[in-house]
């Protein structure tokens, strides 16, 4: 559910391992480029009062619904994501999926000054409303026993053409600049998602971020200087707040070992 920026490697990558794979989207220009990477293709749109679209044919004959869509508050601030959810769980009770992955983030966690270390087991607790939707919908989904679901809250994502340092990049009056970085690169993120398909890891909560965390200063420095891009400018006037994301239990759930450094 969702064939965007990680959404789409990642179905092409479960085509290859010979998953039959159904991929929605909310473009109509998308459907056409879905097919012919193989994926059976689906308009499906999701909003704080119904389902629309090609839904039931989407979630017919699936065994497991892999749900990867952001919240979208920043567009739209005001928006209530856990009801758009709720329409889409209410969908796969009826359609009698096996299995929910939830596409997660590590935002469900609050930053303090003393950055805490967060393992799977540390309760989740953002202040933030894009935070609190998130939260609510993990335990919306974990509560229903009509099915299995995986949470999987992943730190900040990149690859080579979306990397943080861009967006920072010239910008001044930057907080937190002590702060550790958690970042997981896209690669890793299909990896591990793979893995817990083919492993059939379920009812189980996982976060995912590599495990080296230089701090937000050093490291957006360091990358700017060696891609020639200006440099970005830190306030640090304030105290820094962060937190340190542990995968650990991740790691050896799956026996992973990360594939990209930050």
């Amino acid at each position: 559910m969702g064939c965007g920026w990680l959404g789409l490697p990642l179905a092409q990558k479960l085509v290859n391992e010979d998953y039959i794979v159904n991929g929605s989207t909310t473009s109509t220009d998308k459907l056409e480029a879905l097919q012919k990477q193989r994926i059976n293709p689906f308009l499906v749109t999701l909003t704080e009062t119904s389902i629309s679209g090609s839904y039931s044919q989407f979630l017919t004959g699936s065994d497991t619904v892999i749900i990867n869509i952001p919240p979208g508050l920043r567009k739209k601030p005001t928006k209530n994501h856990v009801e758009e959810i709720r329409h889409f769980m209410y969908e796969i009770e009826k359609h009698k999926i096996k299995n929910v992955l939830y596409i997660s983030s590590t935002s469900v966690f609050e930053n303090t000054v003393n950055f805490p270390v967060i393992t799977a087991k540390t309760h989740p607790n953002a202040s933030s409303e894009s935070g609190k939707q998130l939260i609510a919908i993990e335990e919306m989904l974990q509560a229903n026993s009509n099915f299995k679901t995986t949470i999987l809250r992943f730190g900040g994502l990149f690859d080579k053409t979306r990397h943080p340092s861009t967006f920072l990049s010239g910008k001044t009056n930057i907080s937190n600049p002590e702060a550790p970085i958690n970042l997981i690169h896209k690669t890793d993120c299909i990896a591990i998602i793979s893995a817990i398909l083919n492993n059939d890891f379920w009812n189980v909560t996982l976060n995912a971020a590599h495990p080296a965390h230089p701090n937000k200063k050093a490291y957006y420095e360091s990358y700017c200087e060696r891609h020639n891009l200006p440099l970005p400018k830190f306030n640090s006037s304030e105290d820094s707040k962060g937190k340190i994301i542990e995968s650990k239990i991740m790691v050896q759930l799956l026996n992973y070992k990360f594939k990209e450094v930050p």
